[in-house]
C-alpha cells in the first residue's frame, strides 16, 4: 500500500494513533483489546477524538488543528478536515480498492459506466475515473458531495465536462442512494460497475431512514438489476459491527438470485475478504471492515492479508 501522507502509528486499548501528513490523530478503534505497543508515541497526538454515551462526541485538541489540511495517499491528493463525527474525509483501509478500481476500469475500451453510492469524499469516484470510467457519483449530503468536488478538482477533474487523458469522467449527484437507484431503474439505465461502502446507519436528504441490517439485502437486489450485459464488478465494504466477511459474499449471492440474474453470477467470480491496516512500525494488522465483490474478469483487491504467508 502506497500511503506516502498516512501512517497507522499505533494501535490498541480501544484506540488507534495515526498520521495524516504533518497531524497526528488519536480516534476510537472499539475493536483494538490489546494493549498499545509504544505508549510514549501516543503524547504526538495533536487531538484526541472522543466519543460520547449520548452519542456523538468531540475533539480534544493538545494544540489547534487546521480547519483543513491537504495529503497525498495512494495516487489521490484529498483535503482532510476534523468533523464532528471523528471523520477526517478519508478511510485509509479503502487504499486497495482504488488500485483495484484504476486498474479494472483501465483494461478495454471504451471506458466503463460506474455508480458509487453511498460515495463520501470521492476517493473511489476519482480513482475509477483515472482508469478510464464514466462515474456518476452519488452521496445524500450536499457539503459532503461538495467536499468530493473539491477533492476531484484537485486531482484534475474541474467539472463534469472535464475528462482526463484517460477520458475519465464524474457526474455528482445530491440523492438518496435508494430513490436514486429507482429513478435509474425506471429509465432503463445501466453500469459495468457499482461501489458501494454504506453506511450502518444514515438519512437521506429529506429524512429517509437507512439501517444496513434491515436495507442492504434489498438495495443490492436492485443494483443487481442495473449491471449491464458486459459488467465488469460489483463491490460492497462494510463497517458495521457484526457483519462478516462471507456474511456480505451471501448476501451478495443472494441478490444475484433474488434479481433473476443467476445467469450473471455464473459468468462472475465471488470473493470477500476483511479490510485492514498495518501498523507502519510494529506490523500488526488493525481490521477495519469487510468486503465482498462480484468481478467479471476473476481480479482482486490486493488488501493485506490477515496473516503473514508461512
Amino acid at each position: 500500500m502506497d500511503s506516502q501522507d498516512y501512517s497507522l502509528l499505533d494501535c490498541g486499548d480501544g484506540a488507534k494513533l495515526e498520521r495524516f501528513g504533518e497531524i497526528v490523530l488519536q480516534r476510537p478503534a472499539p475493536q483494538c483489546l490489546w494493549a498499545r505497543r509504544d505508549p510514549q508515541a501516543w503524547q504526538s497526538a495533536r487531538a484526541c477524538y472522543l466519543r460520547s454515551s449520548e452519542g456523538g462526541g468531540e475533539w480534544q485538541e493538545r494544540a489547534p488543528l487546521p480547519q483543513e489540511w491537504w495529503i497525498d495517499c495512494a495516487g489521490l491528493r484529498l483535503r482532510l478536515s476534523a468533523t464532528g463525527f471523528g471523520h477526517i474525509g478519508v478511510f485509509p483501509e479503502q487504499f486497495p480498492f482504488w488500485d483495484y478500481l484504476r486498474a479494472e476500469c483501465g483494461s478495454g475500451e471504451p471506458g466503463p459506466r460506474v455508480l458509487n453510492l453511498f460515495a463520501y469524499t470521492g476517493g473511489a469516484s476519482i480513482a475509477a475515473a483515472q482508469g478510464g470510467a464514466r462515474v456518476t457519483h452519488c452521496d445524500g449530503s450536499k457539503g459532503i458531495v461538495q467536499w468530493a468536488s473539491q477533492n476531484a478538482a484537485a486531482n484534475g477533474y474541474a467539472d463534469r465536462e472535464t475528462a482526463s487523458a484517460s477520458g475519465g469522467r464524474i457526474r455528482w449527484i445530491i440523492d438518496d442512494a435508494g430513490r436514486f437507484v429507482a429513478r435509474e431503474l425506471r429509465r432503463k439505465r445501466q453500469y459495468e460497475g457499482i461501489i458501494l461502502d454504506p453506511p450502518s446507519f444514515g438519512r437521506g436528504p429529506k429524512g429517509q431512514v437507512w439501517k444496513l441490517e434491515r436495507d442492504l439485502q434489498a438495495h443490492l437486489s436492485q443494483l443487481v438489476r442495473l449491471i449491464s450485459e458486459t459488467p465488469r464488478f460489483l463491490l460492497v465494504s462494510a463497517h458495521t459491527p457484526g457483519v462478516d466477511p462471507l456474511s456480505l459474499q451471501n448476501l451478495l449471492e443472494a441478490s444475484f438470485v433474488a434479481a433473476a440474474r443467476a445467469s450473471s453470477l455464473e459468468r462472475g467470480h465471488l470473493a470477500c475478504g476483511s479490510m485492514t491496516i498495518r501498523e507502519t512500525e510494529g506490523g500488526r494488522q488493525l481490521p477495519s471492515g469487510t468486503w465482498a465483490i462480484w468481478s467479471r474478469s476473476g481480479a482482486l483487491p490486493k488488501a493485506p492479508s490477515l496473516r503473514e504467508p508461512a
